[in-house]
């Protein structure tokens, strides 16, 4: 049964939004609105991530590949072979699937250190092909990639007129996302997830197939991130080898452990946060130096995210007892 309290934080979300439109339209500030329309695609890596990390524990650094894969197949099915743009979206969240099944079936059996070093070397792989090969454009990418054509006439593109009806599109795809997510770890199938992140042999010895599960996440996390590199490339109307490298997945792992682990809704926050930082240009030069940093900071200082630490948590737990009607009104 689905029970309507989990929604409340999308519905808070929504209003957010609209609240930060109305702030931006305002102050004449809808450059800005670019900005988080990109933060919100990059974010569906951070909540698949998030789901593959916190729940299944186990560690990607591949993810910016996949993200690569989702946006060269739309870019080179719509540019280079004229393919419906719809087609071509559907395209590269099969092919990044298939990707991500073929590369989990050997890999998904690591664990530790190990997994996430194969993931890298996955990583590596999708960058060095993207930058040599001539059909990608090498270190050029794509441009004048076609955009993609809604229901009701709407686009996925970043024409000025545009601006803040992509603005919501990109909110609306975010919350959908975090639907799915939602119902599938408060799901059984979420609860095996979690099962094996305590305990891998725990969880045999009570019946869940470890290794399904975690396959499953697995690809299902690299679906997210294809999505979410498809929808910026259409969006953006280009994509380029600087989406498939090494610092990206390091970026996204950085921003989920920011928020939490095993916290969508902290991942979200953060995912949307830190890119939009980092698009607006506020780290400068030292962008990837920034988020390398970060990461090691929280592992060593918070490493359930910063969303955890105790003044954060005390005052998320009083807000929580007044809103079940249990603290001081």
């Amino acid at each position: 049964m689905i029970r309507l309290r989990r929604y409340v934080p999308i519905v808070a979300g929504a209003a957010v939004a609209v609240l930060l439109h109305c702030v931006l339209a305002a102050t004449s500030s809808t450059y800005y609105m670019t900005q988080l329309t990109m933060s919100a695609y990059y974010a569906l890596v951070v909540v698949g991530l998030c789901l593959l990390m916190g729940y299944a524990g186990q560690v990607s650094l591949g993810h910016a590949g996949f993200f690569a894969i989702g946006g060269y197949t739309a870019a080179v099915l719509t540019v280079r072979l004229a393919v419906s743009p719809w087609l071509a979206f559907l395209t590269a969240l099969l092919l990044a699937a298939l990707a991500a099944g073929l590369i989990g079936l050997p890999v998904i059996r690591l664990k530790g250190h190990y997994l996430a070093m194969a993931t890298l070397g996955f990583g590596l792989i999708v960058y060095r092909i993207v930058l040599g090969t001539p059909l990608f454009g090498q270190a050029d990418g794509i441009y004048n990639v076609p955009p993609m054509h809604l229901i009701g006439g709407l686009e996925v593109d970043d024409r000025e007129e545009l601006r803040i009806q992509n603005y919501y599109i990109a909110w609306v795809v975010v919350s959908v996302a975090m639907v799915l997510a939602v119902n599938l770890v408060r799901s059984r199938v979420g609860r095996s997830l979690l099962a094996i992140h305590q305990s891998e042999e725990a969880a045999e010895s009570l019946g869940v197939n470890t290794y399904r599960s975690k396959l499953s996440v697995f690809v299902l996390s690299a679906v997210f991130a294809a999505a979410g590199g498809a929808l910026l490339t259409y969006y953006h109307g280009s994509i380029g080898p600087g989406e498939a490298t090494v610092m990206k997945s390091v970026r996204y792992v950085a921003i989920v452990a920011v928020g939490g682990m095993a916290n969508l809704w902290g991942a979200l926050a953060m995912g949307i946060l830190l890119n939009f930082l980092s698009l607006r240009g506020v780290f400068g030069t030292y962008d990837d130096m920034v988020f390398g940093a970060t990461l090691i900071a929280i592992m060593i200082f918070a490493p359930s995210g910063l969303l955890r630490l105790a003044p954060l948590q005390a005052a998320a737990s009083s807000l929580y007892r007044r809103w079940h009607g249990r603290g001081p009104a």
